[in-house]
């Protein structure tokens, strides 16, 4: 391995392959080479990234150097090591993952702690996530509100069973109900009322798909990429279209790009629905989470606002 071309042979001990991984990848402009190093690593040994150094001078059989070299060619070909691991951490869960899904990103994490803030109470309470995809936003709330009855839509049944799984797997008989269907069109013309709405939409303009990471462009679905020709098409339909399945004075959050916000908030008070619209930041100080709330009466609503809580 002294050179891009040599096989993996010899006596490649775990920290003298983690070296040549962490050059390797950073020759290659793969981004986080020693991390992604690790991460590779350890899940091709079956074991904790801190296992590597405490097992530094452990020589790699000839079997663990061959399926080691068939993970590094994929990342070098930029494919998301999360998609090669087959799980990504969200919330301190671990999320099965693959590319039928979107791969959970940190920022997503303020969508759920806005709407934990929102919603503080351990009551039960009806909340919808639309676009679920992996599952990451809902399974992530029930977790923290055991209480809460929670249902999921997705327009992809492969990703709907990639829900499936993380929520049988991270809370065992929780009833999270998952439906198969484009935003609200799963739940017909029965208006079901809810206290929260969340969702993380596309939103990406779609000229730039192009422009985004290899990692993203070439592997993560466009499905749930793809906001149309301005970023906007998908967060203006749920926008208008939730105060007919919020309760009075229901809550609506949405995960927006960080230049988003005023074309957001004005979406928002063309609806005329809602009482009051915020947004928050994510961890870099950059606009992230729309949160907006439906007023207690509303008269281009009033058959559906006017119904009482159930």
């Amino acid at each position: 391995m002294s050179n891009e071309n040599d096989s993996l042979t010899g006596l490649w001990t775990i920290l003298r392959t983690l070296q040549w991984t962490a050059d390797y990848f950073r020759r290659q402009g793969v981004p986080s080479a020693r991390a992604t190093a690790e991460l590779l690593l350890s899940h091709c040994l079956a074991c904790e990234r801190i296992d590597l150094y405490l097992r530094h001078d452990q020589p790699l059989q000839a079997d663990e150097l061959a399926r080691f070299k068939a993970l590094i060619q994929r990342r070098q070909q930029r494919e998301p090591d999360a998609y090669i691991i087959g799980r990504r951490e969200f919330w301190s869960l671990s999320f099965q993952v693959n590319p039928d899904v979107l791969i959970p990103r940190p920022e997503t994490e303020c969508l759920v702690e806005t709407a934990l803030a929102r919603q503080p109470t351990h009551d039960p309470i009806e909340v919808l996530e639309l676009g679920t995809g992996s599952g990451a936003i809902c399974v992530a709330l029930a977790h923290e509100r055991p209480s809460w009855r929670i249902k999921a839509t997705d327009i992809s049944s492969k990703a709907l069973n990639v829900a499936r799984r993380n929520a049988d797997h991270l809370l065992g008989d929780h009833p999270l109900s998952f439906i198969e269907g484009s935003w609200f069109e799963p739940l017909g013309t029965y208006r079901h009322f809810f206290d929260l709405v969340v969702s993380n939409p596309p939103y990406i303009v779609r000229k730039d798909l192009e422009d985004l990471a290899p990692e993203v462009s070439r592997f993560e679905p466009a499905l749930a990429l793809d906001g149309g020709d301005d970023g906007l098409s998908c967060l203006k339909h749920i926008i208008q279209t939730a105060p007919h399945y919020l309760k009075p004075e229901g809550v609506l959050i949405l995960e927006i790009g960080h230049d988003q916000a005023p074309a957001v908030t004005a979406l928002g008070r063309h609806a005329g629905a809602y009482r009051t619209i915020q947004i928050a930041k994510d961890y870099g100080g950059r606009d992230r989470v729309a949160c907006f709330q439906l007023k207690k009466y509303c008269e281009s609503n009033r058959d559906l606002l006017m119904v009482p809580d159930f």
